[in-house]
């Protein structure tokens, strides 16, 4: 899924490297997921059960914003 690549590629480039900690681990675990499931969650604004994961995409989704 290209769109999901070009998301995840910005954020890693633009936020990853100055994100805490918890917020990288959270990514880490969140690239776990499924591909359908993380469209799912990033275009489709279904909501994860971890408020962590949350958190991640709600970066992804804006990746300026102080979420």
């Amino acid at each position: 899924m290209r769109e999901l690549d070009v998301l995840l590629e910005r954020y890693l480039k633009e936020r990853y490297p100055s994100a805490p900690a918890a917020e990288q681990q959270a990514f880490v675990a969140l690239l776990e997921a499924p591909d359908p499931q993380l469209f799912a969650y990033v275009v489709q604004r279904e909501v994860p059960d971890d408020p962590d994961w949350a958190h991640v995409i709600a970066r992804l989704r804006n990746p300026n914003a102080d979420a």
